[in-house]
């Protein structure tokens, strides 16, 4: 009999080991996701400030051709204050936003041939154009993390270690339909 109890105490040991090795390995992996969306969505956060203050300085550059309301300089100040606590949702109304006033000026450099012809004007465009590249890349990313994040929550036996820790599904950035459509253009 002492044999059966060490060999049922050795077997029992061992589950215990091994479940121990896998809830740290799962609650680790979780972590690093989660530690990686964040990093990625603060990634995100910083394309779209430099975003604005493109859209910012397009502004300085097209307001000597047009007058623009002291609104859209307010508008765009407010969304760069927003973007630093903003989360996958907000930064989604940022987002919109932000494209419509970039739409706004669009607008008006197709008003005013000669402003597309400037230097700073076209150099400030291309910088845009890049940024929207970078925001884009960073999405892709976060979606990805999140995407892997959210199917751990949900499959066995990973879902077991997310309920105990207290784990829900993350939220996607979903602003990527906005961008297929052209900005509204409104003065």
């Amino acid at each position: 009999m002492d044999l059966i109890q060490a060999l049922v105490v050795a077997i029992f040991a061992i589950v215990i080991a091994i479940f121990t090795l896998y809830f740290v390995s799962a609650y680790n992996r979780f972590k690093t996701l989660s530690n990686s969306a964040q990093a990625t969505l603060g990634q995100v956060r910083v394309a779209m400030k430099k975003r604005l203050d493109m859209i910012e300085q397009l502004l300085g550059a097209v307001k000597s051709f047009a007058k623009f309301e002291k609104e859209v300089l307010e508008k765009i100040t407010g969304l760069r204050s927003e973007i630093g606590k903003a989360g996958a949702e907000a930064l989604r109304g940022i987002d919109t936003e932000s494209r419509r006033i970039f739409g706004s000026i669009v607008a008006v450099m197709e008003a005013y041939p000669d402003l597309k012809t400037s230097g700073t004007v076209v150099s400030l465009m291309d910088s845009v154009k890049g940024l929207e590249e970078e925001i884009a890349r960073h999405r892709y990313t976060y979606n990805n993390i999140v995407q892997e994040f959210n199917i751990r929550t949900e499959t066995v036996p990973s879902n077991f270690v997310a309920m105990i820790m207290g784990l829900t599904k993350m939220e996607y950035l979903k602003f990527e339909e906005e961008s297929e459509r052209r900005p509204a253009i409104e003065f």
